[in-house]
């Protein structure tokens, strides 16, 4: 997966102007999600160990609580970032298959702001919009 496309020009940045997923921006989105996905590994590994010496240090029952509290917080920052790496490999699975960038609901390109700002998106705004919009109004219907 982590077979490089092309050499991306120094201090390249993808445009609306040019082809939709040409070889930089494909290039682009990939090392960009392999560095974000590899931030998210090293956290985690700091966060395991954490996990592993915070429970060794609490004698007090005040300790604990605060540290049951904070081992709460680093399970569920842990269980988030799995989820989140999971989408990052599916999104790196989508460049190689040479499908990223694509609303999974139109078809259509996903704006390259949209995926600069989430390269792990799916919809495009438009989509993600109605699919919120869809998931408020079941909401409301569930509440009454």
């Amino acid at each position: 997966m982590s077979n490089k496309i092309c050499e991306l020009p120094e201090g390249y940045r993808p445009s609306s102007e040019e082809q939709f997923m040409n070889e930089y921006q494909k290039e682009y989105f990939r090392r960009k999600l392999l560095k974000w996905k590899d931030h998210i590994m090293r956290e985690r590994e700091e966060s395991l160990r954490y996990i592993q010496e915070d429970g060794k240090e609490c004698v007090e029952a005040g300790d604990r609580a605060a540290s049951e509290t904070g081992l709460t917080y680093e399970l569920r920052s842990k269980e988030r970032a799995h989820k989140l790496v999971s989408k990052i490999e599916n999104a790196l699975k989508k460049i190689q298959e040479g499908t990223y960038g694509y609303c999974e609901e139109t078809g259509e390109p996903i704006a390259i702001e949209r995926l600069e700002a989430r390269p792990v998106a799916l919809l495009s705004l438009e989509a993600q919009e109605r699919h919120e919009k869809q998931e408020r109004i079941k909401s409301d219907d569930e509440e009454k």
